[in-house]
């Protein structure tokens, strides 16, 4: 048995018209399959171009290893050469990504490559993120602190998405006070014996290629893995739904402080309190709407 999941919807192009009316309003994922042919970053951007322009930057290194109430917010676990990091990608599987790396801010090179796309939507042209994976590297399942919309470019390679909206919030073992479901979840082959409420959960699943672009709107849960080699962009534009942007303002001022305070005072016992709760809390509520 696998997740309940349908195709996310693809289109050639679109128009903006076209994007607000049937995917933003909405609020539906779309992959967009030629929208970005023009840039330069389409026929340049691989790997051994990345290595070429920013080879000599240090970069933060994430892995799957499970939260520790020692790690801060977004607190790398390794460090490396981009250049070296690349070299490692090209030669063997590591679990090794790179995470929310601003990398136009550090390589002003790169932002003559590509244009910010008119979608209707006013994007947050400061932080343009890059995200770079090896073969079967990983995301936890997990949405982003300000519920975003995401636009999602994809360059080298092919990437495993699945998707899911709030509303399956309830089937999915939540951590509460946190933006991750449990880490022990293997969402690309769940155990249902274990996990029983993942059966209910409605979602969309896609495989990204190079110059594919994923819509993701507000607050979708996603998992990301790196089928191969490769790396990719996220533009983003606030959250418009005045609920998910109240709850954006609420993760950033409030959620994140408080939980940054409890693994402080109570430290692992904080950790493996939310990971029980987790399964408590999503049971519970299941067994109340049963």
């Amino acid at each position: 048995m696998s997740l309940n999941l349908q195709d996310i919807p693809r289109v050639k192009t679109i128009t903006k018209e076209d994007f607000l009316k049937l995917y933003f309003k909405p609020q539906k994922p779309v992959v967009i399959e030629h929208f970005i042919d023009h840039w330069p970053a389409y026929s340049t951007w691989n790997l051994d171009y990345m290595k070429a322009v920013g080879g000599n930057l240090t970069v933060p290194l994430y892995d799957d290893r499970p939260v520790d109430y020692k790690d801060g917010f977004n607190e790398p676990h390794a460090k490396m050469k981009l250049g070296e990091y690349i070299d490692l990608l090209k030669r063997e599987p590591t679990k090794y990504r790179i995470f929310l790396w601003n990398a136009i801010k550090e390589i002003p090179k790169l932002q003559q490559d590509f244009s910010f796309p008119d979608f209707g939507l006013k994007l947050m042209k400061g932080i343009p993120m890059l995200f770079f994976g090896g073969q079967d590297s990983y995301t936890f399942m997990h949405y982003d602190i300000d519920l975003a919309n995401i636009f999602h470019f994809h360059f080298e390679g092919k990437k495993q998405i699945i998707l899911f909206d709030q509303k399956q919030n309830k089937f999915l073992y939540k951590i509460p006070h946190s933006l991750i479901t449990r880490e022990d979840i293997d969402f690309a082959n769940p155990d249902f014996e274990k996990w029983p409420m993942l059966k209910n959960a409605r979602g969309y699943k896609t495989e990204l290629n190079h110059g594919e672009v994923l819509y993701m709107p507000e607050g979708y849960w996603h998992y990301m893995r790196y089928l191969t080699p490769g790396f990719s962009m996220s533009l983003r534009a606030i959250a418009r739904n005045p609920i998910n942007f109240s709850k954006a303002v609420y993760n950033l001022i409030i959620m994140r402080n408080f939980d940054n305070i409890m693994r402080r005072l109570k430290g692992q016992k904080w950790i493996d309190w939310k990971n029980e709760q987790a399964i408590i809390r999503t049971h519970k509520k299941n067994k109340k709407a049963a």
